[in-house]
């Protein structure tokens, strides 16, 4: 007996993650190295690069904020000798610094040039305890494992963002914590307030930093959070908890925004901008090294450290920041020219 031959249409395809090619937009000074913090003034489309020198000793660092134009022609320098930067943000005609040296967020005018005054605005001091409290893990055979923390009381003022009342949010990395600014942009000196002390904001990952960087929900009842040492991208319900995993697997999440819907992580350890939904899906991927030019700068991305938006442009800098002891295990070891790179930013709908 034979059988009627049965067709079966085969299910339409889900499109997968768009693939983004990067380019060399701009180059930091000859004696700059390791670009970590980066903003864009929407308006004028003027960037603004700080940069991470941590090198011993500590007379061989030569910190500086950068000012580019939107063409990304080197404009001004603003020497921060041995301290290091990390987050760097624009409001208001003005750019805002965090000196991880110093712990301290400070400010400037955003038409800076070598000499233009630097102010205090917030210091970042030991909380108690120092370290978040203890995670607890439930394992798939029904054990369960405790994380202790340890922290010496240093502070890892790390990532920051704005929220649209002016009020700023910071992360430290070390002391697991999220600390809120109000009128941040009307205070000196300004109240540091700690709103969360989660324990998902620590980490005992083999790269060293918890929380780290920070991007608002369009509208604003979600505070979204990278664990870089954990690899996870996290939310926070505003205005204070609880906080919960969005998505794993982002390895070395470092600076964060959120535009067009979609977050997007700088993965620096997978050399990569990763877009993400709001459910935590993989939309789109960015970059991946290439290799080290003639002059010493990186093809493609090496340890992006974080992007801004500049009109239809993503901006993204590479840190190119060796981590371990041992020599030759690094290209970032390799790299003598820092830069920025962009890409166009994609019509996801």
């Amino acid at each position: 007996m034979m059988w009627p031959l049965q067709i079966v249409a085969a299910p339409a395809t889900t499109r997968g993650p768009v693939l983004i090619e990067v380019e060399r937009f701009a180059e930091l000074p000859p004696n700059v190295r390791h670009p970590e913090g980066l903003a864009v003034d929407p308006d004028s489309g003027e960037f603004f690069v700080g940069t991470f020198d941590a090198r011993a000793p500590e007379s061989a660092r030569n910190n500086q904020l950068l000012r580019y134009s939107a063409q990304g022609k080197l404009l001004a320098q603003r020497s921060f000798g041995a301290t290091p930067l990390t987050g760097v943000a624009f409001r208001d005609g003005r750019v805002y610094v965090l000196n991880f040296g110093a712990s301290k967020l400070q400010r400037i005018a955003a038409r800076f040039d070598a000499k233009t005054p630097v102010e205090d605005v917030a210091t970042f001091a030991a909380l108690t305890p120092a370290a978040p409290t203890e995670r607890r893990i439930d394992n798939p055979d029904g054990s369960q494992d405790r994380i202790v923390y340890g922290a010496s009381g240093l502070p890892a003022i790390n990532g920051m963002v704005f929220d649209r009342a002016g009020d700023l949010y910071v992360s430290d990395s070390f002391q697991g914590a999220i600390y809120r600014i109000a009128r941040a942009t009307q205070c000196a000196p300004c109240e540091v307030e700690v709103i969360s002390r989660d324990a998902l904001l620590g980490t005992t990952g083999a790269l060293p930093f918890g929380a780290n960087g920070l991007a608002f929900s369009a509208d604003e009842r979600v505070l979204y959070i990278n664990n870089a040492g954990d690899g996870r991208v996290l939310r926070m319900t505003m205005p204070t908890g609880p906080v919960t995993v969005l998505a794993e697997g982002v390895y070395g999440a470092d600076g964060l925004l959120f535009d067009r819907g979609l977050l997007w992580v700088a993965a620096n350890q997978i050399d990569s901008i990763v877009a993400l939904d709001e459910k935590g899906r993989v939309r789109a991927r960015a970059g991946g090294f290439q290799g080290i030019d003639a002059d010493g700068a990186p093809r493609g991305l090496l340890f992006p450290a974080a992007s801004a938006v500049q009109g239809d442009w993503m901006l993204v800098i590479n840190l190119a920041l060796p981590l371990t002891a041992a020599e030759g295990d690094e290209w970032e070891e390799d790299v003598t020219r820092w830069t920025i790179s962009r890409f166009r930013i994609p019509d996801m709908k």
